[in-house]
């Protein structure tokens, strides 16, 4: 993934969605800092469709009774 300044952006917007089309999306910046991202259309569908961490465990096709229960104890000890 490639960076590129906002007004570099603006001025070659054609060439930086052809890219992301093509498989390299790019980073837009402003005065330095990440704002923005320019990817393709097919891979926002693919990110938009992931399931959260949650609605995976909702899915669990398992009992109760399949989860291993946790011993509560720690693996080393904590220094505080």
């Amino acid at each position: 993934m490639r960076e590129i300044q906002l007004k570099d952006a603006k001025a070659t917007l054609s060439a930086v969605v052809d890219q992301a089309v093509g498989g390299t999306p790019s980073i837009i910046t402003r005065h330095g800092r990440k704002d923005a991202v320019i990817l393709s259309f097919e891979d926002y569908e693919r990110l938009a469709r992931a399931p959260s961490f949650g609605r995976l465990l909702a899915a669990f096709p398992g009992e109760a009774e399949d989860i291993p229960v946790r011993s509560g104890e720690l693996r080393s000890p904590a220094d505080l």
